[in-house]
């Protein structure tokens, strides 16, 4: 049914496209139906976790959603190829929802066949509720929108900030089709996230995590320095920069969740040990709820980039803002979770 829910947006899409007198708001409307998608992705981090072990949580949640934040590169890479296929005049917008749809059959289709082995997965009120009056939900879904959300607003706003600085460089051609260089920052963001998650495995999420915010905060900081050079390569390499961290920060980020949770439940060690099915439950549907919190950065980031640049006339004003964020964010980490490492004599 998740999947079917997909077939909304997708379909909707094409539709709307299709007609030029379709009105603005219903073009927003079907753009908030793609949440479905959303919906989809913390439905599948909750999920997963109880089918490894604690100590492979942070690789096994991390391969699952790089596969999820992959579609943000691939839309970015796919959509202007589909659209010119068979274009002589006129683009084929349509195809930009329609593409989707064969992927979403197969999903039905896979999910319907070989998924029966999660027929007692149901959705857990309780465990919800409760992971929602635990603080550590709270701390941990403001330092994940400090990562996944720094992936998701960048990946949104990229192609934008290369069009006003650089618009020579704003598009290549591939056959008919224009395409942007933007795809690869959500690409190489995707891509890190399940080594963030396997270096947590090992290290503890706390010290990957503050790490990644580390190299983010220098790579804001680096851009807003050098972005006055109009140096188009070295403002993509520093943005690059910034997406692996922010992607090796999302898989370091949502290892600690379970760790977290498992060590609040009394886990002997919570690093190696997921703790009772009680506390199992509330890590699962707190993976959920901090997963659909953390895309709140998708819209704030590119709200406070837009702000910058009508207010201040450059972007470098609201890049210096996400610098500071980012050194907060890593304060939070170190004092709270380094903190609660070392009382417990265990890794977070």
């Amino acid at each position: 049914m998740s999947a079917a829910l997909l077939l909304i947006p997708a379909t909707g899409l094409a539709v709307a496209v299709g007609n030029p007198e379709t009105p603005f708001g219903v073009m927003l409307a079907i753009a908030a139906l793609a949440g479905f998608g959303g919906g989809n992705f913390a439905s599948s981090m909750s999920n997963i976790t109880y089918f490894f072990p604690q100590r492979e949580k942070g690789w096994a949640l991390g391969l699952n959603a790089a596969g999820g934040n992959l579609g943000a590169s691939v839309a970015q890479f796919v959509v202007p190829i589909a659209i010119t296929i068979g274009a002589a005049v006129t683009l084929n917008l349509p195809l930009a929802g329609w593409i989707w749809v064969p992927f979403i059959l197969v999903a039905m289709a896979g999910a319907a066949l070989r998924m029966d082995n999660l027929s007692n997965a149901k959705a857990d009120v309780a465990a919800s509720l409760a992971a929602l009056k635990e603080p550590h939900l709270w701390i941990l879904a403001v330092l994940y929108i400090g990562t996944f959300g720094s992936f998701i607003g960048f990946a949104g706003v990229f192609p934008k900030l290369i069009a006003d600085q650089f618009p020579d460089f704003s598009t290549f051609q591939v056959g008919s089709a224009s395409l942007q260089l933007a795809f690869l920052g959500a690409l190489v963001g995707s891509l890190a996230r399940p080594y963030g998650g396997r270096l947590a495995d090992r290290f503890g999420g706390t010290q990957i995590t503050m790490a990644a915010f580390a190299v983010m905060a220098a790579g804001a900081l680096a851009v807003v320095w050098t972005l006055p050079l109009g140096n188009f390569w070295l403002f993509l390499g520093l943005f690059l920069v910034l997406f692996t961290a922010s992607g090796v920060g999302n898989g370091s980020t949502y290892r600690m969740i379970p760790t977290v949770f498992a060590l609040r439940a009394g886990a002997h060690n919570a690093h190696e040990s997921a703790g009772d099915v009680s506390s199992q439950r509330k890590a699962a549907a707190a993976l959920g709820i901090i997963s659909a919190v953390g895309a709140y950065g998708g819209f704030v980031i590119p709200q406070l980039l837009g702000f910058s640049k009508t207010t201040f006339g450059d972007y470098t004003t609201g890049l210096s803002w996400f610098v500071w964020a980012y050194a907060v964010m890593l304060a939070i980490t170190g004092g709270v979770y380094l903190t609660l490492a070392k009382r417990s004599g265990h890794r977070i």
